[in-house]
């Protein structure tokens, strides 16, 4: 029987990426704790407020969300809280022992496992606001966002700006008892702004775009989990999100591979703070503010593309497009590799589109989004279509990791079994602005991006140091994820060619650093019930 989540016990942000239902704008509030009855009154005056996970009506998806709706908020209020925060709120000791260890060091003091200790990118690079005035970690103990709706000409609907300013108010009113931490690098430093890249449309009105700074459509490919959606949107959502079963259909992977409280791929349940209905329907997230080297990336194409033109014997014109798809294992606008090897290929699905486009055909659009996730590896295992080591084939290694992937007896096959244990949700938005004539990358451009997953060591951390950083899974020895690893001065990137062709591979040779971390933590993502439980001081852990 399909999973039956209590939609109103947990907070919406864990099941949706707000960004893509019309809240393309963002800000990320950080509080401290001084005094736990202010803390505790802080929790309470935001419960009400927070946005849980039950569906509201959408103009795009008419179909039925739920037996309760709630009505579309014009700013989504979530909250999180740190380790050390639930201890300033006088969470007891018997509970907090039940936390994981990684949630408990926090994600400084993991910062050599995940691959933030690059030496070009000391912590005196993050932001003020992780930072002590003495250069020491800065406790932070509650992360508030807010994901607002957008005006016509781009701006923030009202409300974002006045529940801003109710929160500055209690904080003033609290007499130290709750202070928000500033010094956010960007336009105010008392909170992180974000926002989708917008465009004009013809009637001059701001529309939202799924791109980050570096030029690729992002937000495509999100694990699907039973209980996630309604069970009719679920089969459309599962094909290339889920987890592929031996038998190549897919399922939705095991709720308890993000929501606490319900059996994971292994069949177990986490173990769990107690009392357990403080843990259950929570969830974990890392919360990343990732700075973007947008010229140093533009710089790198614009240098490398005639030297890879030359050994792949491709037009110098198609070069800078065909080296950004390798590097992450899409083409700019999320056609996947697998389906258009070449750029030739690629721009036969672009006519398709612009055609159904322009003949209103909603269900063949419809049919080539999904197309964007409905795909293997083992339509590929010499890695000539994707790299082996590009960031999508590293990110969600789908059925590569199938030890029988290239046998001929399907009865061998497993599927991504090896890759169910590590799928990630990725929440967030851009920040800042990149101007195309830049000659530096000195200022504010990157993604705050949300990490949510049940086991931040199992999930987030694996991903991040095995995969992201190294590279013995996907045959290339030390190298790390050409698009956000670390690029030491020995860096390499090798891109193989069609056997057929007759032509070497490609190495890209010492790319530079293109992602720095620029602050962040691990946060607790409570039920609602367990916000009541913080809020009102009532947690009995026997």
């Amino acid at each position: 029987m399909p999973v039956q989540l209590d939609l109103a016990d947990i907070q919406g942000n864990v099941l949706t990426a707000y960004g893509k239902l019309g809240f393309p704008k963002g800000r990320f509030l950080l509080f401290q704790v001084a005094k736990a009855d202010a803390g505790r009154a802080f929790v309470e005056m935001l419960r009400p407020m927070v946005t849980t996970a039950l569906r509201w009506d959408s103009s795009r998806r008419p179909h039925k969300h739920g037996l309760v709706q709630q009505p579309r908020p014009e700013v989504a209020v979530n909250i999180a809280f740190t380790f050390m925060g639930l201890y300033a709120l006088g969470v007891p000791t018997r509970t907090l022992r039940g936390m994981p260890d990684e949630f408990i060091d926090g994600m400084e003091a993991r910062a050599n496992i995940i691959g933030d200790d690059v030496p070009t990118n000391p912590r005196s690079n993050w932001d003020k606001v992780w930072r002590t005035p003495e250069g020491g970690r800065q406790p932070v103990h509650i992360l508030v966002s807010l994901n607002a709706q957008m005006n016509p000409d781009g701006s923030p609907v009202p409300a974002l700006a006045a529940l801003t300013g109710r929160l500055l108010a209690f904080c003033a009113a609290s007499s130290g008892g709750i202070r928000l931490l500033s010094g956010h690098a960007g336009p105010n430093p008392d909170f992180q702004e974000a926002s989708a890249l917008l465009k004009p449309n013809e009637s001059g009105v701001m529309q939202p775009l799924p791109m980050e700074h570096f030029g690729y459509r992002d937000g495509i490919s999100d694990p699907v989990f039973d209980g996630q959606y309604p069970p009719e949107r679920a089969e459309q959502e599962v094909e290339g999100n889920g987890k592929l079963t031996p038998q190549q259909t897919w399922e939705p992977l095991a709720t308890g591979e993000f929501l606490l409280g319900y059996p994971d791929e292994a069949q177990e349940q986490a173990g769990m703070a107690m009392p357990i209905d403080f843990s259950r329907n929570g969830t974990f997230m890392a919360y990343r503010k990732l700075h973007q080297n947008v010229v140093a990336f533009r710089n790198y194409l614009q240098r490398t593309s005639e030297a890879f033109a030359n050994v792949f014997g491709i037009p110098v014109a198609q070069a800078p497009e065909t080296l950004m798809a390798k590097i992450a294992g899409r083409w700019p606008d999320g056609v996947p590799l697998i389906q258009a090897p070449t750029f030739g290929e690629w721009q036969a699905v672009r006519a398709r589109r612009a055609a159904a486009a322009a003949a209103n055909d909603t269900a063949t659009i419809a049919a080539m989004e999904r197309d964007l996730t409905k795909f293997l590896f083992r339509q590929d295992p010499d890695g000539s279509k994707c790299p082996f080591s590009a960031h999508i084939r590293r990110a969600n290694t789908r059925d590569m990791l199938d030890p029988h992937l290239g046998s001929a007896d399907k009865s061998e096959w497993n599927g991504s079994v090896l890759n169910n244990r590590r799928r990630i949700l990725r929440r967030g938005l851009p920040y800042g602005t990149a101007p195309p004539d830049a000659n530096d990358d000195s200022g504010e451009h990157g993604i705050v991006m949300l990490i949510v997953c049940a086991s931040l060591f199992r999930q987030f951390e694996f991903v991040q140091q095995q995969w992201m950083q190294y590279g013995l899974d996907f045959f290339a020895g030390n190298d790390t994820c050409p698009l956000i690893g670390n690029h030491g001065p020995d860096a390499k990137f090798v891109i193989a060619a069609d056997p057929t062709s007759g032509r070497p591979p490609f190495i890209c040779d010492r790319p530079p650093q293109f992602v720095e971390t620029r602050g962040g933590e691990y946060f607790f993502v409570p039920s609602m019930t367990a916000l009541r439980m913080i809020g009102t001081g009532v947690i009995d852990p026997t």
